[in-house]
């Protein structure tokens, strides 16, 4: 009889423990507490342990050599013949970073608040015409009956040594520096330009007007108080842990809640596009154009494009 409760409570021991498991686990806490090796995130190696300051020296002057910047740019150099204009022309737009508000007045004295947008070393990388850009699939989101061909644009010079071979071998064609963005700009074959064309802020003129895209700010988990603009419960007499609620969001028996009704949720975040933003001002010596208005999406130093 001894052994036979000594295995009972052995077995009971053993049913307490796996319930115990199993309820933590039901929980959410995590099966492994430690990280096991294959969770381990491989990162590549970036440090210049073994390398000189003699070779160091040497690959700055390869790299200067290799993606160093034309004296003068392609137009001039090649025989690049500029097409005719046509009301429904559409050139390449720039790639911008947002650096702050700033206000104007005009000679009326009127205040006018506009937003700096700074082009930081546009280039033209490739050229994708017609015929080749219809068959992507970026091509088949537009649904136009003109044939549009399509312009990529980089923006900002970086290091090669920290991309890999097959991203710098795109900017072979055009001999510049590697970018840190890209994008694409539909265009006509018209307003074609060869790769390695500098684009500059004076790609547009004072007093054009440009449509703006971006990505507005990323407020996360947000009430609708702050999401919508509500007003909320009262404060005191009364209200227990109701104070920012929505309140009713629907009626009863046989009514539901409508889709589309303002509710908690992710705010910001989104793709926004400001249309016919007036240019005021443009600063030449540092690539900055003011743009009316502080409502240009994104917070300070994001990337923007900006095309007409």
């Amino acid at each position: 009889y001894r052994y036979v409760n000594v295995l009972r409570s052995s077995i009971c021991r053993i049913a307490a423990t796996n319930s115990l498991v199993l309820n933590r686990e039901k929980h959410g806490i995590k099966k492994f507490r430690l990280k096991e090796n294959f969770l381990v995130r491989k990162e590549r190696v970036f440090s210049d342990d073994r390398i000189t300051g003699e070779n160091k020296e040497f690959l700055q002057e390869v790299i200067h050599d290799t993606f160093r910047q034309p004296v003068s740019s392609p137009i001039s150099e090649t025989q690049w013949e500029p097409g005719v204009w046509t009301p429904n022309s559409r050139r390449t737009g720039v790639i911008a970073r947002k650096i702050g508000i700033y206000p104007l007045w005009t000679k009326d004295g009127k205040k006018v608040s506009t937003t700096l947008l700074q082009v930081v070393d546009n280039h033209v990388i490739r050229y994708h015409p017609p015929e080749t850009f219809e068959e992507s699939k970026y091509a088949k989101l537009y649904k136009e009956k003109e044939p549009y061909g399509c312009l990529v644009v980089g923006a900002e010079n970086a290091d090669p040594q920290l991309y890999t071979a097959a991203y710098n071998g795109l900017f072979a064609e055009a001999g510049v520096m590697p970018k840190k963005r890209l994008t694409r700009f539909r265009i006509t074959p018209d307003a074609y330009l060869p790769p390695g064309t500098p684009l500059l802020a004076t790609h547009f003129r004072v007093g054009d007007y440009v449509n703006v895209y971006g990505i507005t700010r990323y407020h996360g988990f947000q009430g609708v108080m702050k999401r919508w603009g509500f007003k909320g419960g009262p404060a005191t007499h009364g209200c227990t842990k109701s104070h920012r609620r929505p309140g009713n969001i629907s009626g009863g028996r046989k009514d539901h809640v409508w889709k589309g009704s303002k509710m908690p949720g992710l705010m910001g975040g989104h793709r926004r596009l400001m249309i016919g933003l007036k240019i005021w001002k443009i600063n030449a010596t540092y690539n900055v154009l003011f743009v009316h208005g502080g409502a240009v999406p994104g917070v300070v130093n994001n990337y923007c494009y900006i095309y007409d």
